[in-house]
């Protein structure tokens, strides 16, 4: 028999699948079932190539064979190296082909194969056996043997994406938990719970919550550190518990965050295909970093870095950079930020709130009715939050601003 061990170069490790178990003939059947399983030296499933039956004085027909052809069945190799097939009764012999193989190539074979009318017949074809590799010439044995720890190889980094796919559904969980851990406290504590318990609850569901992804990133990171998307994922968590610690240990907290943040930005330069929505991330964890902690022109030129890289989040990112401008109480930088929102996309309701309600502040009062006058551009603002948002979270606030106002332009829309 003739073999070429060159044919297995390059094939991948695949997990073993479960061979079905297959359907009995009906009685009296006038032809019977052969199926099998094909293992290529390295021991893993071989993908693709074609079992050939070759009958012994009888004339092979059903499903798949070619009755007129020398060589009477031929039965495709499925992805998991698996074979089915069926011939008339009748001695075989049973040849595997690899899918590169000439006609006169033999990978392996099996004499004296018997099939029987109404049974099936199991016939595999194991060439990791003992007494086929022993047949190989000592070169193609020395293929195998890298072949083989080619494969290991490959298995191993395997393992290893797959635990940190694992890992990363297990972060975005944990990241939609902390996401609802208000409502979490509420149902654990019970509708009595005050709002001190309530809170407290909150805060440690949190700091559960980003801490495992903290963890599970610092390993992973350490495993993969050419992954931006693990880096990602750690400056989020970090992000996180920066907001969530004592006063004491916050500046720390964020410095790494930042550091992380810009490790994403370090690996996707050094990719040879980055990818804009890392980046666009990367960018805008500094810009909450950096307006968070005071540093408010670090912040605005990060986040217009990140609508530049990726303009599809444009509107997302400076909407979201204005609403930490409200948190941290800038009422100017919220403004810029809402405006730079409202440029990217004019139907973003949220943005002309934000913008109202950064401006609302500079308002005064008239001393003669005691009704506010609003500054320029913020009724504007509030006019178009409700155009665009009639019943939205911030309508009635909105509403109510307008009912104190003494500006004529302030009121709102009819049926409104």
């Amino acid at each position: 028999m003739k073999r070429i061990i060159s044919i297995w170069l390059g094939l991948l490790a695949f997990a073993f699948v479960p061979m079905l178990a297959q359907t009995p003939a009906a009685p009296k059947a006038t032809t019977g079932k052969i199926h099998g399983h094909v293992t290529n030296p390295t021991g893993a499933p071989q993908t693709g190539g074609t079992v050939t039956l070759v009958g012994v004085g009888r004339v092979a027909s059903g499903p798949g064979l070619a009755a007129q052809m020398a060589e009477k069945g031929v039965l495709q190799v499925d992805v998991n190296g698996d074979y089915a097939g069926e011939a008339a009764p009748g001695t075989y012999t049973v040849v595997y082909r690899n899918k590169d193989m000439k006609p006169d190539q033999v990978a392996d074979k099996f004499e004296n194969v018997k099939i029987q009318a109404g049974q099936d017949t199991l016939q595999d074809f194991d060439m990791s056996r003992k007494a086929y590799v022993d047949a190989m010439s000592v070169e193609e044995r020395r293929q195998l043997e890298e072949l083989k720890k080619k494969n290991a190889e490959i298995i191993k980094a395997n393992e290893g994406i797959k635990h940190l796919n694992d890992d990363l559904k297990l972060a975005a969980q944990n990241f939609k938990d902390a996401d609802n851990a208000r409502a979490t406290a509420v149902q654990t504590l019970g509708p009595s719970a005050s709002k001190a318990d309530v809170e407290a609850k909150e805060l440690e569901i949190r700091t559960a919550k980003y801490t495992e992804i903290e963890t599970l990133m610092l390993r992973d990171t350490a495993a993969k550190p050419d992954a931006s998307v693990l880096w990602a994922q750690l400056g989020q968590a970090q992000l996180g518990l920066a907001q969530l610690g004592n006063v004491d240990d916050r500046p720390a907290k964020y410095a790494q965050a930042e550091a992380t943040y810009k490790k994403v930005l370090e690996v996707e330069a050094a990719s040879k295909k980055p990818n804009p929505q890392a980046q666009g991330a990367a960018n805008a964890g500094l810009g909450e970093v950096y307006a968070r902690t005071g540093k408010v022109p670090e912040a605005q030129a990060a986040y217009d870095a990140a609508a530049k890289i990726n303009p599809p989040q444009a509107a997302f990112y400076l909407k979201n950079e204005a609403v930490i401008f409200y948190q941290t109480n800038n009422s100017d930088a919220q403004v810029v930020a809402a405006d730079a929102a409202i440029k990217a996309d004019s139907n973003l309701a949220i943005a002309y709130y934000l913008k109202g309600q950064g401006l609302v502040g500079k308002s005064t009062i008239d001393p003669k009715t005691n009704q506010i006058i609003l500054p320029d551009g913020c009724a504007q603002a509030f006019q178009k939050y409700l155009q665009l948002a009639p019943t939205g979270p911030y309508a009635n606030e909105v509403k109510n601003i307008f009912a104190q106002a003494a500006n004529s332009g302030s009121k709102p829309p009819k049926g409104k």
